[in-house]
């Protein structure tokens, strides 16, 4: 019945043992980094089942990839309480059923005599919420609360009518305010000031909701390390058993990579940003076929990880090793998609308003800000259709912008012509458009290579003002890349086998990268 309406990232509960006044931050004292030392595989299925309970999941293969992927990807996962929209159905569906909850309880204990049947139970669930608070050293608390909450014990009470539910609540109560991480200690205070018993056995019940996501992060926090380790062979142990019963798994991984080969080996593409991709210390796709440097592992695979950002949806032959990933993939697709528009805005609306204007970064800012809140209608209305409004908005940002800083205006012709390019930038073959697309997918393509900060160090032209937003889309990107090498970097090896000389396989193999 936890009823949990915050979300923060996880703190360290602290030694509620050893004192009872904590400072504002801490983690893992002596003791707990020596226990970590040790293999944490049974811990590491306990941290994985409750996320999983926590988040909805349930406990099957592709649920628990799913968040070992996550969790190996990200050195700052962490877990957030689902909170459902105000309106939405299941919230007021969820809302109804805990207030009968509650409703009938109030009725048990103001009965005559009193039915604590509700009650106990919910002193059961509070017991083991507790319990599970603890850290393992923590004996003398658990020998405490095991007395406290003897429900052999609080069952005969309750037979007889004595039944003291304020004074376990308020018992309840100071053992939470030992147990919590410091930013829940106002919330238990103001649990104190609660007289009614239902009002307060619920919001004892919201605020262990609470403690229970701050201390599944803290122990997250704390075996990162093992867990990214362990996330890599568990993934491939679980691909390989799905593999041993079906042996065509891979066959459409092995068809993504012939293509990225493929790719590599065409002749270089005509275009307007054709002579800037292959002059980049990066090279296009095209440059390994006039360039002496034969293919590798490394190459094809890069190559076919940038395809996957362009993934024709009808397109069902999606690599299976990457099944896990494709959301993750459709929302780097996405935010390319939205960086390139932007970045093209940016570029043609620079050219009509001089470099006074976009030589502020004040203005820069204000005017991201404005194309990328118009550009979310993209995900409710056809380009063309909101990219008139983010055409017009935009000329009427820079002709007022001109007029504040004394410059010239824009004049009607000049606006009818910025307005007219700047819609033209929803058409995907747009010359412009076309351009950045290339050059970020070269920036993603060094970020593979180079890494992010040595990438961003020589950004092609036209993408310096959106320079924070590659950073964060190149790290995404290398993240998941990165992770899922490691997970099937094997499989990849004896794939590339059968598409390349067997010198340049045993030269890179994908295993070490």
């Amino acid at each position: 019945m936890t009823d949990v309406e915050e979300n923060v990232p996880g703190k360290d509960p602290g030694d509620a043992e050893s004192r009872a006044c904590k400072p504002e931050s801490s983690g893992p004292t002596r003791e707990d980094k020596g226990s970590l030392k040790d293999p944490p595989s049974q811990h590491e299925f306990q941290v994985y089942t409750y996320v999983l309970s926590v988040t909805g999941l349930r406990d099957t293969v592709n649920d628990v990839s799913k968040l070992s992927s996550e969790i190996g990807m990200s050195h700052d996962f962490h877990m957030e309480e689902k909170v459902l929209p105000p309106g939405s159905l299941e919230g007021r569906i969820k809302e109804t059923m805990h207030n009968a909850f509650w409703d009938h309880l109030k009725e048990q204990l103001s009965a005559t005599p009193p039915d604590f049947s509700c009650a106990l139970e919910l002193l059961k669930e509070i017991k083991e919420i507790l319990l599970s608070l603890l850290l393992p050293r923590q004996n003398r608390l658990r020998s405490e609360i095991e007395e406290a909450l003897d429900m052999g014990l609080l069952k005969q009470e309750a037979e007889h009518g004595a039944l003291n539910v304020p004074h376990l609540s308020k018992y309840i109560l100071n053992m939470m305010t030992l147990l919590c991480a410091p930013v829940r200690d106002e919330a238990v205070q103001k649990l104190e000031n609660i007289t009614d018993p239902v009002r307060l056995l619920r919001g004892i019940f919201q605020v262990l909701g609470l403690m229970k996501m701050d201390m599944v992060n803290y122990t997250i926090q704390s075996l990162q390390p093992q867990l990214q380790e362990h996330s890599v062979q568990y993934e491939r142990a679980k691909f390989q058993d799905l593999l041993n019963k079906q042996p065509s798994l891979l066959d459409h991984t092995t068809r993504w990579l012939s293509r990225a080969a493929a790719d590599l080996s065409a002749p270089l593409p005509s275009g307007p940003d054709a002579t800037d991709a292959a002059s980049s210390a990066c090279s296009s796709p095209g440059e390994a076929a006039n360039s002496p440097e034969p293919l590798s592992p490394t190459m094809v695979l890069s190559q076919g990880f940038l395809n996957l950002l362009l993934w024709d949806p009808e397109d069902d032959e999606f690599p299976e090793t990457l099944l896990t990933d494709r959301a993750r993939l459709q929302e780097l697709e996405a935010q390319l998609r939205q960086l390139t528009v932007l970045a093209s805005v940016l570029l043609v609306s620079s050219s009509f308003s001089g470099s006074v204007l976009f030589g502020s970064p004040q203005f820069v800012d204000k005017l991201k800000r404005l194309t990328k809140a118009l550009l979310e209608e993209f995900k409710c209305r056809p380009e063309e259709e909101a990219m008139l409004t983010v055409s017009e908005q935009v000329a009427g940002e820079i002709h007022q912008s001109l007029k504040n800083m004394g410059l010239a205006a824009l004049s009607s012709d000049n606006t009818a012509s910025l307005i007219g390019q700047l819609q033209n930038v929803s058409r995907k073959e747009n010359c412009v458009r076309s351009v950045i697309g290339q050059r970020i997918h070269l920036f993603l393509k060094c970020c593979l290579v180079l890494g992010v900060q040595r990438s961003l160090l020589d950004l092609p032209g036209g993408l310096t003002l959106i320079e924070a937003e590659l950073a964060e889309l190149g790290q995404k990107f290398v993240s998941l890349t990165h992770h899922n090498q490691q997970v099937f970097g094997p499989y990849y090896t004896e794939i590339l086998k059968g598409l390349l000389p067997p010198a340049q396989v045993l030269e890179t193999e994908v295993a070490s990268l």
